[in-house]
């Protein structure tokens, strides 16, 4: 029997649970992935049950072993990546029902925006955690989530006994301890985990959230990225298919695994010119210096978050995939496109592109559920302005290609936002679903007028997580770890041609927020 030891990468999306199975040297042997249920019981409130994902997680996980051809046994360390979502266990340490159904819906989504109100009065108090998150404070994040809850559903919030990062439950679910990652407790809980910081009790007491440490079982510590938390329980293993020969490491919030799985191998003293680009349903935009730098609009700087000895910031669009999908749905001319309407539209928009720009007078706001980055105003909507009387099968065409090209700008916007503060960014480091669609790809590069680096590891975030499974085996040293893996990169140069059409786009394109870009 082989001697090599393997780990375990599990990513818990919006919409699947993914696991990788990797070797020590990086490479993919089997990868499985199982659906995730969500419930919108009311506009706005999006919802997912611990109860499922476990499921999910399970399932994948045995299937990813099995196409990996390994025996369960070999399977010595696992991490996990999640999405922000707020997990929520009662004082039983039972799934904590939000929404009746046939599943204990006990998880507030990230994407869920119910708490905007609650967002505003936490910003409205500018205390210290904000010089830590852009200066505005988000829906998506923890705090008014549990706000939400203790204003509007009391009853929930006295019987809370747990509330967590949905990735921190996932730890603590397998091995039965729980320890919070920096990278949560520091990006989404308003944690600060520099010496002699840690929580502001003066903001909690603003917000009347003094309660909340007790009652969601908050440490006064953060653990590292990569920090072993324990090996996987009985149960857990028994669930898994795995053993209780299996550590668990601390993980980190899906983005940062994307970033580590493409940005780790260049981070030193001058990587304050690379930006980590996570572009699927949403996309994250994660740089990270040895330097402290406060961006406004961009969360952070979050130190430690992606690795120890590094400041990260996180510029955000809520909707970019899934606005693409959305649109797609939105005409009926979609449906003519077939069964991969995006690689289709990909194609054809790049023909297109041989003779000049598509639709010179057609532009899209993308902010169809608010502006994360770099205005920071969940308040703001979509528009689509320069509609004219035509086929609608060519209306479509060319409302998908304003849209594309706005994802693309709204990262731009971004970019020139950090770079006033501190950056340096001319190079995008790619991962995520855009960077399968050549359409996307050119997009970025020549839009931004940024060098963009192609990843050639098959599932970037997988890697990152398998990093952070690998790395107490490193004595924690993630970017030890992460260029010992690194797979090779293809480079993508923004094409000179395209410039006037981009900027004079883009320019457009700033006029349709007001001038709140300037």
């Amino acid at each position: 029997m082989s001697h090599t030891v393997y780990s375990l990468g599990v990513d818990i999306g919006t919409g699947s649970a993914r696991v990788g199975v990797f070797d020590d040297r990086g490479e993919l042997l089997g990868e499985a992935k199982a659906p995730i249920a969500i419930h919108r019981p009311l506009e706005h409130h999006v919802e997912q049950s611990t109860t499922d994902i476990w499921r999910a997680v399970c399932d994948a996980t045995r299937r990813a072993v099995q196409q990996a051809d390994i025996e369960p046994a070999q399977v010595k360390g696992m991490s996990v990546s999640a999405t922000c979502s707020l997990a929520l266990l009662d004082r039983q340490h039972e799934p904590l029902t939000l929404s009746p159904g046939d599943e204990s819906w006990n998880i507030i989504v990230w994407m869920d925006h119910r708490a905007t109100a609650e967002a505003s009065i936490c910003t409205a108090t500018q205390a210290a955690p904000l010089a830590n998150l852009g200066g505005v404070m988000s829906p998506e994040m923890q705090m008014p989530k549990l706000m939400w809850l203790k204003r509007n559903r009391p009853e929930l919030y006295d019987n809370i006994g747990y509330a967590g990062d949905l990735g921190d439950w996932l730890g603590y679910h397998c091995t039965g301890i729980d320890r919070r990652s920096v990278c949560t407790l520091a990006c989404k809980w308003t944690f600060d985990p520099r010496p002699n910081r840690g929580w502001d009790r003066e903001f909690l007491a603003q917000i009347d959230m003094t309660d909340v440490l007790e009652r969601a079982a908050l440490p006064d510590r953060a653990a590292a990225v990569g920090e072993p938390l324990g090996r996987l329980s009985e149960k857990a293993a028994a669930e898994l298919g795995l053993t209780t020969d299996c550590l668990f490491a601390v993980g980190m919030i899906d983005a940062y695994a994307g970033a580590m799985g493409t940005l780790g191998r260049s981070l030193d003293a001058h990587s304050a010119h690379r930006l980590a680009v996570i572009a699927g349903t949403s996309t994250c935009h994660i740089g990270a210096q040895p330097e402290r730098r406060e961006v406004p609009g961009v969360w952070g700087p979050y130190p430690g978050a992606l690795c120890d000895g590094f400041v990260a910031n996180e510029g955000g669009q809520s909707l970019t995939g899934a606005l693409l999908d959305h649109i797609v749905d939105l005409f009926s001319a979609g449906s003519e496109f077939g069964d991969d309407p995006h690689g289709a539209l990909s194609e054809l928009l790049l023909e297109r592109l041989a003779t000049g720009d598509p639709a010179p007078d057609l532009h899209v706001r993308p902010d169809f559920i608010g502006n994360r980055s770099p205005l920071a105003d969940p308040d703001i909507r979509g528009a689509i302005v320069g509609l004219t009387l035509e086929s609608p099968t060519e209306t479509f065409i060319k409302v998908y290609w304003a849209a594309a090209t706005a994802l693309v700008y709204g990262t731009r916007a971004i970019i020139e936002r950090m770079n006033a503060n501190g950056y340096a960014i001319d190079t995008l480091h790619l991962s995520g679903g855009h960077n399968r669609s050549p359409l996307l790809r050119k997009l970025y590069a020549d839009g931004t007028g940024c060098r963009v680096m192609l990843s050639e590891a098959p599932e970037p975030v997988l890697l990152g997580v398998a990093v952070a499974a690998m790395a107490p085996w490193r004595d924690g040293d993630l970017l030890a770890v992460a260029r010992a893996l690194a797979p090779g990169e293809g480079v993508l140069e923004p094409d000179p041609a395209a410039r006037d059409m981009h900027e004079k786009r883009y320019a457009a394109f700033r006029e349709l927020f007001d001038g709140r870009l300037d």
